[in-house]
């Protein structure tokens, strides 16, 4: 066995085609080709600095390694890089040596899951509207929502000329006469839950994100935060 050599299954992994397991099942299935040889051999090695590896004729390559973080973001924090008024932002929080960046927007005032990370390219196209993120979010009214507002809610609502897309929400339960609610979308315009139910005449006192694109804060404190594991970055890049 020569120094340089890997498994090919593990050179695979590193290129972002799925757990070693799943890239075994690409291999068996000969999709493959390591120097225009077709390889179906399993334990077959490679030298990643001389050999070239394609899949479906397209050669692969190991990916930058990047950093990945999910932070339950506290109130009062900015998520941009820096502030001109001097408020803390949600870099100040999180200790890494890479340059990060936040994906997407939370308010200031509101709460819970944000991904910071150093891939430009993921961040970009987890934030654009086009690929429908999911994102869940606590809500507490300042009173109790009428039936007829959830389904207005529900069907869409008119910001900015243009109306925003079906949604999911569900009343869970009521705190000193007020609705706390669940809200699902698949949007991201600016203070979108705020604006809406304004726009049905209620007040949000709380708005917290529970989950962003799968990930969850429900076990993390306020202001904590921690690396996501590879399995999370891979469900990440096929989203």
């Amino acid at each position: 066995m020569e120094k340089n050599q890997i498994r090919l299954n593990r050179f695979l992994a590193l290129c972002g085609l799925g757990p070693r397991r799943k890239c075994d099942d690409l291999i068996a299935a000969g999709a493959i080709m390591v120097n225009g040889e077709l390889v179906t051999e399993m334990g077959a090695r490679i030298d990643p600095s001389r050999d070239k590896v394609e899949y479906f004729n397209q050669q692969v390559r190991p990916e930058e390694k990047h950093v990945f973080i999910l932070l339950n973001k506290p109130l009062r924090t900015v998520t941009t890089a820096s502030d001109e008024r001097q408020r803390k932002t949600v870099l100040d929080l999180v200790e890494v040596d890479q340059r990060i960046f936040p994906v997407g927007r939370l308010d200031y005032d509101t709460t819970g899951a944000l991904l910071l990370t150093s891939d430009g390219k993921l961040a970009f196209l987890l934030a654009h509207p086009r690929f429908h993120v999911t994102k869940i979010y606590r809500v507490l009214l300042d009173r109790r929502i009428r039936p007829i507002d959830l389904h207005h809610f529900r069907k869409g609502i008119m910001l900015d000329d243009r109306k925003t897309a079906p949604c999911k929400v569900e009343e869970i339960r009521i705190m000193d006469n007020a609705s706390l609610l669940e809200v699902e979308l698949h949007e991201g315009r600016n203070r979108q839950i705020r604006r809406m139910l304004e726009t049905l005449g209620y007040q949000v006192k709380k708005l917290h994100r529970i989950e962003f694109a799968g990930l969850r804060v429900d076990d993390m404190k306020t202001g904590e935060w921690r690396m996501l594991m590879g399995e999370e970055i891979y469900k990440l890049r096929k989203l």
